[in-house]
């Protein structure tokens, strides 16, 4: 049952603003935008299910949030049945045939690009939402999509995000025509409210909601391959149709005070969420909330976790496995103990990412994410179609000879992307949450999973809560960078200085500005209702239907 704790019965520092969390006796949605979040609800009002709500959820979002989604990106999402079955989806895609280490190096370069044409892998986004429909959708993608494509061809008014995420990027976006003439029409900022029509995207839609599989094997893949290549990008055209097949897989498990967490499995980092929780379990309950001690145990578990992906967990392999057995927690527990803490691998870069949630009346419950990667992705459009290409082989690929996670032919890029969802003992729903940006999601979920299970925070404050972030993390385009801990201010000065008394290098960023927009939709089955808390940073609205 969920406590319904406030910031200020909780210890927390900072209370403003305060939003209470919405409460439904039915089903809910939660998004970072609300057109995002009324489409999902509009279908769950309608009759439609959640994983209905999720697609259609994500196909809005293309237009309210294009620097952070797209057609052309990559979807990962995991979702529980009403009768206790967990399923995910990962979709992602590989990079091109010819694209191994000696192609980038011939090219005097010392990493894979992360902008252009080089830095483009197969989007895994439309073989995943067709994964999820056949798997678990009720109503037809066309009625589910139609939403999208009316908001695509009439444009949605540009939010201050959108219009921040263009004016970062401007320069990169005027290198490509199509990007350049939806994205900054007449050659200028949009201004915030200003419609961004965009007509091809909404026949793409369309077109990719009567045929999904047309976008790997059909005239979408040979436009696609054929800009590519003629941007000398090394595309066969075969790993475009490899990628458009996925199915359904277990998630990756783990348990934390006494609860299962469900995890979206590799090429996302889902297991590296469920390590930091094996690595805190039974102790952060004990511990002042978000108090220094508190905080130099997330962090140090953070740090372990990133740097045995960097050093040996590669995107294609089960290594990662061996990260989870009790003997190596038992190890990591001690060697947090002692200090032992690596420092310094990859730059977590900033990125562009966003998710989703939906609960149904019958406990059916679905955490959706998808991603370009950076934001906007590549900067790159498949001519005529209004899809912008990701930039994930350019972010989550090492140019490094023999590395787990080096670029490789037909070995999915290293992913930041995870969703999840935790059930009690009996295998009944809890809680259904995610929060996107970069590698600051697998620590941001961790420290979710603490302050609703081990506080009983309400959904609304835990999303709210002051976060705090190891800085490196494993993104691939810069390594060995010097390590941080960025905190949101609202920690306070004393746990500020106690962490830096503790040897960790604070980075003190603004209030609100740790990044992400985190959504938690939980179930209190005492109640009898649903409670449902949307990400203050940014425009989040979760609705009851």
């Amino acid at each position: 049952m969920v406590e319904s704790q406030t910031y200020a019965s909780a210890g927390a520092r900072g209370a403003t603003p305060r939003r209470s969390p919405v409460l439904s006796a039915g089903g809910m949605a939660a998004s970072a935008h609300p057109s995002v979040t009324f489409a999902g609800a509009a279908v769950l009002a309608g009759g439609g299910n959640a994983v209905d709500a999720a697609l259609a959820m994500a196909a809005q979002s293309w237009i309210a949030l294009p620097g952070q989604c797209g057609v052309g990106g990559d979807a990962f999402a995991v979702v529980r049945e009403p009768d206790g079955r967990v399923w995910t989806v990962c979709g992602s895609g590989y990079g091109p045939d010819g694209g191994d280490h000696t192609f980038y190096t011939d090219r005097g370069l010392s990493a894979v690009p992360v902008t252009g044409p080089l830095s483009v892998a197969v989007p895994g986004t439309p073989a995943a939402l067709a994964a999820l429909h056949a798997t678990g959708g009720s109503w037809a993608l066309s009625r589910l999509w139609e939403r999208a494509a009316r908001a695509a061809e009439a444009g949605l008014p540009c939010t201050a995000k959108t219009q921040r995420d263009i004016a970062d990027t401007a320069a990169a976006l005027r290198q490509d025509a199509e990007a350049a003439r939806a994205l900054l029409p007449g050659d200028r900022l949009p201004d915030v409210g200003q419609r961004l029509p965009q007509p091809d995207l909404a026949r793409t839609i369309r077109e990719l909601a009567a045929d999904p599989a047309g976008f790997y094997t059909g005239a979408f893949a040979e436009r696609a391959v054929a800009a590519l290549k003629g941007a000398g990008a090394p595309f066969s055209g075969e790993e475009w149709a490899l990628c458009g097949d996925v199915a359904p897989q277990p998630a990756v498990t783990g348990s934390y005070a006494g609860r299962t967490v469900h995890q979206t499995p590799p090429p996302s980092p889902g297991w590296m969420a469920v390590q930091q929780a094996a690595l805190c379990d039974g102790r952060l309950g004990g511990m002042e909330w978000l108090g220094a001690e508190a905080v130099h145990l997330l962090a140090s578990a953070a740090r372990l976790s990133f740097a045995e992906r960097v050093e040996r967990c590669g995107s294609d392999s089960d290594t990662w496995r061996e990260s989870l057995t009790p003997e190596a927690i038992a190890v990591a527990r001690k060697r947090i103990a002692l200090g032992d803490i690596p420092r310094g691998y990859a730059r977590a870069a900033d990125g562009d990412t966003t998710s989703m949630v939906a609960v149904d009346a019958e406990g059916r419950a679905v955490s959706f994410i998808h991603s370009l990667a950076f934001t906007f992705g590549s900067k790159t459009t498949v001519p005529g179609t209004g899809v912008l290409l990701n930039n994930r082989l350019g972010r989550g690929a090492y140019l490094v000879p023999g590395h787990p996670n080096g670029v490789q032919p037909r070995r999915r890029p290293l992913h930041t992307l995870n969703a999840w969802l935790v059930t009690n003992a009996a295998g009944e729903l809890e809680h259904v949450g995610n929060t996107p940006g970069g590698d600051g999601q697998v620590q941001w979920n961790t420290q979710l999973l603490s302050h609703l299970l081990d506080h009983g925070l309400d959904p609304q404050t835990a999303v709210d809560a002051p976060r705090f972030t190891v800085h490196p993390g494993s993104d691939a385009d810069v390594l060995d960078q010097p390590d941080e801990l960025r905190c949101e201010n609202r920690l306070g000065g004393g746990v500020l200085e106690a962490l830096r008394a503790r040897g960790h290098a604070v980075r003190e960023t603004g209030a609100w500005d740790a990044g992400g927009s985190g959504m938690v939709v939980s179930v209190d089955a005492g109640r009898g209702c649903l409670l449902g808390g949307a990400d203050s940073r940014q425009d989040g609205v979760a609705v009851g239907v």
